[in-house]
């Protein structure tokens, strides 16, 4: 059998035992919910009630109407017996079980003795028709119910003088009824399990999309942290010690021509250790740029930044700083932090790449945007080359760095270069909040 073919036969198995069910539900009175039914409750005493409300006043009416008869004790024994009867129903437990099923049939059994002998007992079935469709199947049940009208009837009739149609066509009516309103309440039993069931998948389905949206928060959380830690690392560690190590080198050829050269070369390098050790200690603490931490703010770090970047070069490069403009309110620390590392990062490129003796920083402030441009009177480059040749690059990760930095706030880089014309980069941040998706291309933005 196909799959359609078992999803066929597992819904017809469902319709088949969906009475059983319901029935079990509503019995137990735990048809909707994890709790009790109060609705199935309510019902269910209120049954057990009219059942011996209408046992005690058919007994009644019989001992008014037939005082002194023959068959007064046996009326007044199966009376007693029946409600002993039904009083065991509850303890031989909820479910159809051959016993209870069999409890059933002696219930009714006795109730037919005593609507032979005294048909005004008749009534007594209105709660039968409800225990039978409690527990017997779907079709047992129904032909219980119509065995217990045709019984109403047949006493009916007999306690009238003439022939009643009321007395014919009320019994089945009431039977119709009662038959109706339990059918409809077995069914808005189901209903409501399965809408039960249903919101507890759907509890479910959200919790595991909260936990997995988690999860994949976290993993991008991770992944976020992880660029901007080599993007700090790139940008301050990196270039240091790869500085230190053009100094070092430096030092070693000149070691015995130029002793005094030597030790200039080795005591940069001592600075720029010093200076890497700050920033090492700095991303154990808080990940801040040691410039910023120093409490100047951007500006004196640029101007700070522009004089190391001198004095290290000895005369072969000068980096000036200049700023235009005047902030409306102070830039966030993210953006001061990103600003800073574009400007090392770029610097770096400049000392490494361009062969450059003057570089500059301009910090323009424009209300609602921040733009910082590095340029230099270096050798250039064909900007639409730029990527490809980054791709093949084993150290191309200083343009990728600076430029992630600019998107992630939002922002826009641009590059204009040409061979033998220098090199100028512009970094626009936006200071109110904007979406980091898909932002405007420039066609002259960084390739890479």
């Amino acid at each position: 059998m196909g799959r359609a073919g078992a999803r066929d036969t597992e819904r017809a198995g469902a319709r088949d035992t969906e009475w059983d069910g319901a029935r079990d539900a509503e019995r137990d009175g735990t048809a909707v919910g994890p709790g009790p039914d109060p609705d199935a409750r309510w019902l269910a005493l209120l049954i057990h009630a009219a059942f011996f409300l209408l046992l005690g006043a058919s007994l009644t009416r019989f001992l008014m109407r037939h005082p002194g008869e023959a068959r007064t004790p046996w009326i007044i024994a199966l009376s007693i017996t029946l409600a002993v009867l039904y009083l065991l129903g509850p303890v031989l437990g909820s479910r159809p079980t051959p016993r209870r099923v069999a409890w059933l049939g002696v219930l009714v059994a006795v109730w037919m003795v005593l609507v032979v002998l005294a048909p005004s007992f008749a009534w007594c079935a209105v709660p039968l028709f409800y225990t039978g469709l409690r527990i017997l199947p779907p079709r047992a049940a129904l032909a219980l119910v119509a065995l217990l009208t045709a019984f109403v009837v047949a006493a009916q009739l007999r306690l009238a003088t003439g022939f009643d149609p009321n007395l014919v066509l009320a019994p089945p009516a009431v039977a119709a009824v009662a038959t109706a309103v339990f059918v409809h309440m077995q069914r808005q039993a189901v209903r409501q399990r399965e809408l039960a069931a249903r919101q507890r998948e759907l509890i479910d389905d959200l919790l595991r999309t909260r936990r997995e949206l988690a999860a994949t928060e976290r993993r991008e959380g991770t992944l976020a942290e992880r660029q901007r830690l080599s993007m700090e690392i790139h940008d301050t560690l990196a270039q240091g010690l790869s500085s230190q190590q053009m100094l070092l080198q430096a030092a070693d050829r000149t070691w015995d021509a130029d002793p005094d050269a030597a030790r200039r070369h080795v005591r940069t390098a001592t600075g720029i250790a010093e200076r890497n050790l700050a920033e090492a200690r700095r991303f154990v603490h808080d990940l801040a740029p040691a410039d910023l931490a120093e409490g100047g703010g951007l500006e004196a770090a640029l101007h700070a930044l522009a004089a190391r970047e001198t004095a290290q070069a000895h005369g072969v490069l000068t980096v000036r700083c200049h700023v235009e403009g005047t902030p409306y309110a102070p830039l966030p620390d993210r953006v001061q932090s990103a600003l800073l590392r574009i400007a090392q990062g770029a610097l770096a490129n400049v000392r490494e790449h361009a062969d450059a003796t003057a570089a500059g920083l301009t910090l323009t402030h424009l209300g609602d945007r921040v733009v910082l441009d590095i340029g230099d009177n270096g050798r250039g480059f064909t900007v639409e080359r730029a990527g490809s040749r980054e791709e093949h690059a084993v150290r191309g990760h200083g343009l990728p760095a600076i430029r992630a930095r600019v998107h992630q706030l939002g922002g826009r880089l641009t590059i204009e270069s040409a061979p033998g014309e220098g090199t100028v980069l512009s970094a626009e941040i936006p200071l109110a909040p904007t979406t980091t998706e898909n932002p405007t291309e420039n066609p002259t933005e960084d390739p890479t």
